[in-house]
């Protein structure tokens, strides 16, 4: 199918997974922070992509978002996938301590991410047509002590996209909000995996079946943390502390 497929994050593991993986037929866009990008390039051209691109992109500039996308489209034409693939971790306990430090984490995994839906969102609503990626955390679906800085974030990113989803209700344009556990890979290497955890590779899978049937908007990976999240409501929230991460 030939499509505009573009991935913001596009050295991000579980990004170039989607992009791969929708390359067939396709233009696939790379926006990245400034750095080398060849093997990214040469695994979607590997993948059967018709024609790769890449443009350096700050996620934190804000401001730069709408010349970015702007910029895009002049080169290959009208995005029909877009794929929010960045974002930062953060190191939890400097972040406690370093107000900076836990505004960072903020700025790019909640406000960098509303900012560029916003105008991704805006392009697609004129065309009637388009799919947004999104992707949030179960971090995000109860707070914990363990990461509350990056969890708080990812919490605000889940609404934010929530109500652009109910925004977005019959304007032709699609919000998939992924919502993974913990993803094994190199942003949470060195960390113990927590139970249902998945791969870049598993993300990936359920992200593109989900965006090729065009079904709902929320997609828990795995589908299990949706009822352990339902059950999870109902535990008090000093028994949910204790819990493993």
């Amino acid at each position: 199918m030939s499509q505009v497929v573009a991935v913001f994050g596009g050295r991000s593991e579980i990004g170039l997974a989607v992009a791969s993986r929708l390359a067939p037929g396709s233009t696939v866009v790379l926006a990245a922070r400034p750095g080398p990008i060849e093997e990214a390039i040469a695994a979607c051209r590997a993948a059967g992509a018709q024609r790769v691109e890449a443009f350096d992109f700050d996620a934190d500039d804000i401001s730069g978002h709408a010349g970015l996308v702007t910029a895009i489209e002049d080169r290959v034409g009208p995005i029909d996938v877009a794929v929010l693939a960045f974002g930062i971790l953060g190191d939890q306990a400097i972040a406690e301590r370093d107000p900076v430090a836990a505004a960072a984490v903020l700025h790019t995994d909640f406000l960098a991410q509303a900012g560029l839906l916003t105008v991704l969102a805006e392009r697609m609503r004129t065309r009637s047509s388009g799919t947004l990626v999104a992707f949030s955390s179960v971090a995000g679906q109860r707070v914990r002590r363990a990461n509350y800085v990056y969890g708080s974030a990812k919490a605000g990113l889940d609404g934010f996209a929530s109500g652009l989803a109910d925004a977005l209700h019959g304007s032709g344009v699609h919000l998939i909000i992924a919502r993974p556990g913990f993803v094994i890979g190199r942003m949470t290497a060195g960390m113990n995996p927590a139970p249902f955890s998945s791969t870049p590779d598993q993300v990936a899978d359920a992200v593109v079946r989900r965006v090729r049937s065009g079904g709902g908007v929320e997609l828990w990976i795995p589908w299990q943390l949706r009822v352990m999240f339902a059950i999870a409501r109902l535990v008090p929230r000093a028994v949910w502390r204790r819990m493993p991460r």
